[in-house]
């Protein structure tokens, strides 16, 4: 049987192919708007930061200057940035999306979080704001902006793939909470956003695994936005230490069952900094820490955690291991200088 097309309508009919082009078509359209809106957004509180640093020798293949990136969060010329970006700086010149230029210094500095600000002389400046990384999803668009080897202003867009990862910092300490993306990253990203569909930054880009693809990290906006309130307001964020030296051991299954030990190692103590915190405790050198204010340690990196501004000046109960026996003892944590 032969349909004819009537006159009034010339236009063939649409059959499930070419319906599925269309909303494919208007998908792509829709991703593609809300990249290039974050782009406009954003991309004037993006910055190139020129960094030379103390003890490089300039020769033809070692240049003693560093690059990196940052963003702008208050119009007054506020940036954050990552501390490796900035650490070590003899100069650090900024350079923004308008072609100006201007010489910035080390408003606030922690390694532990690799994350730094610093502050340029400038007024009415383009800023953009920190969102909440607590209520990210897997799946949802991340979008990064920096620059890469040293060109001026790049953007990625890739996927949020995971979160609550850890990453160990220059300074030995683990990076909690932080953001996986597959939005390429490169050497000069660091410290550049990574942004929400709405143009709120969601993270500080910070490493990136070579020669993997789809492995890059940022610290995420909830832990950068205290950090940088407390460099701001009082210059550091304070830590606590007991000052000992030790390794992670195993311990014997029937320890853990008959004490009912949640984790299956401990810290060993393998040195004690004469009158530091854990001498004063009575810490001695074969103890096995397990649990430190009533939370188990299975690593130095759980101590760490735990090893926070609360700590510092108050007195812990810490539990230990010591010829087989367990027993309590105090510590008054110092705050790490």
């Amino acid at each position: 049987m032969i349909q004819y097309i009537s006159s009034d309508d010339s236009r063939p009919a649409e059959g499930p192919a070419q319906e599925k082009n269309h909303s494919d078509a208007d998908l792509l359209d829709a991703y593609s708007r809300t990249v290039v809106s974050v782009a406009r957004q954003v991309s004037d509180a993006v910055v190139h930061i020129k960094v030379e640093k103390t003890g490089r020798a300039s020769s033809a293949r070692n240049r003693p200057y560093g690059s990196g990136s940052g963003f702008i969060i208050s119009s007054d010329g506020l940036i954050v940035t990552n501390s490796h970006v900035v650490n070590g700086a003899q100069k650090l010149e900024v350079n923004l999306q308008d072609g100006r230029q201007f010489t910035a210094h080390v408003a606030g500095d922690d390694p532990a979080t690799d994350i730094a600000v610093i502050q340029i002389d400038a007024h009415h400046l383009s800023t953009v704001e920190f969102g909440s990384s607590g209520t990210l999803q897997v799946g949802q668009l991340a979008i990064a902006l920096g620059n890469p080897y040293g060109f001026q202003y790049s953007l990625t867009a890739g996927v949020v793939s995971a979160l609550g990862r850890t990453l160990r910092s220059e300074s030995g300490r683990l990076i909690d909470d932080v953001i996986q993306t597959d939005a390429a990253l490169n050497p000069g990203n660091s410290g550049g956003p990574l942004v929400d569909s709405r143009g709120r930054v969601i993270g500080v880009n910070t490493a990136v695994i070579l020669p993997a693809q789809g492995l890059c990290f940022a610290v995420a906006s909830n832990l950068a936005q205290y950090v940088v309130g407390k460099l701001l307001t009082t210059g550091k964020v304070r830590r606590g230490f007991i000052a000992i030296a030790g390794q992670v051991v195993k311990l014997q299954k029937g320890l853990i069952g008959q004490y009912k030990l949640e984790r299956d190692s401990g810290i060993l103590v393998q040195q004690i900094e004469p009158n530091g915190p854990a001498a004063r405790s009575g810490l001695q050198q074969g103890d096995v820490i397990l649990l430190f204010d009533h939370k188990p340690v299975g690593s130095i990196d759980d101590l760490h955690k735990l090893l926070d501004e609360t700590t510092i000046g108050r007195k812990i109960d810490v539990i230990v291991l010591r010829n087989r026996q367990m027993e309590i003892l105090s510590v008054i944590p110092a705050e790490l200088k």
